[in-house]
C-alpha cells in the first residue's frame, strides 16, 4: 500500500523511451505482448497459482487515472496478486478499472479469486490491448512482502466496450532466477 509521503509518480516508458535497455532476455519479458499467465505456466511446467493480497474499492493513483483516462481521485477496483511458480512469488501484479466503467460492464473482477485476470483478458476476443510501457517500480507501492527496489515493471491497457482495464506486472527476482535471466 502507498504512503501518502511518497511521490505518487513513475516514469512510464515506451520501448522507444527506454535508454538505457537492459538485457535482451529482461526485454523479452517486459515487451512481450503474449498471456504473462501462460508464459508463467509454461515455464512453472504447470506449478503456477494466483495469490490475492487485495481486492478493494480504492481512489486510484493519479498515474492509473491518466491511463484510463478518468478524472483525477476516481475511485476504481483494485485487485493486487502474487503470481507464482511451485509456490515462490514471480510476479507482483496490480490491475485497475474505474468504478464508472466497471459497473456499466459484464465483467466482474470482484469474483477472481485465485483465477488469472490475464487469462480473462485474452481470452475474450473483444479486448484489445494498448501499448506497453515500463518502469522501475516504486519500492513503496510494493507489498511489505517484497524487499527488493528498483524492479522492472510493465503495464498496458486492456479495453472493451467503454471499459479499460490497466494490468501492471512487477518482475521479482526470483522469476529472473528461475527464467535464468540475470
Amino acid at each position: 500500500m502507498p504512503h501518502a509521503s511518497f511521490a505518487d509518480t513513475a516514469d512510464w516508458l515506451t520501448a522507444d523511451q527506454l535508454q538505457p535497455a537492459p538485457a535482451p532476455a529482461v526485454l523479452d519479458w517486459l515487451f512481450d505482448d503474449g498471456s504473462l499467465t501462460r508464459r508463467l505456466i509454461t515455464l512453472s511446467n504447470d506449478g503456477f497459482t494466483v495469490t490475492p493480497l487485495q481486492e478493494s474499492w480504492q481512489t486510484l493513483r493519479s498515474d492509473e487515472c491518466q491511463a484510463l483516462n478518468v478524472r483525477e481521485g476516481s475511485v476504481g477496483w483494485v485487485r493486487e496478486v502474487f503470481l507464482r511458480g511451485h509456490g515462490q512469488p514471480w510476479v507482483f501484479a496490480r490491475s485497475v478499472a474505474a468504478r464508472s466503467q466497471l459497473l456499466s460492464s459484464d465483467l466482474h473482477m470482484d469474483e477472481l479469486g485465485s483465477r488469472s485476470l490475464g487469462e480473462l483478458l485474452f481470452s475474450d476476443q473483444a479486448f484489445s490491448r494498448g501499448v506497453m510501457q515500463v518502469c522501475r517500480y516504486p519500492a513503496h507501492w510494493l507489498p511489505a512482502e517484497v524487499s527488493a527496489a528498483e524492479l522492472w515493471a510493465r503495464r498496458s491497457c486492456f479495453s472493451r466496450d467503454g471499459l479499460s482495464v490497466l494490468v501492471a506486472e512487477v518482475f521479482l527476482p526470483s522469476l529472473w532466477a528461475a527464467a535464468d535471466v540475470l
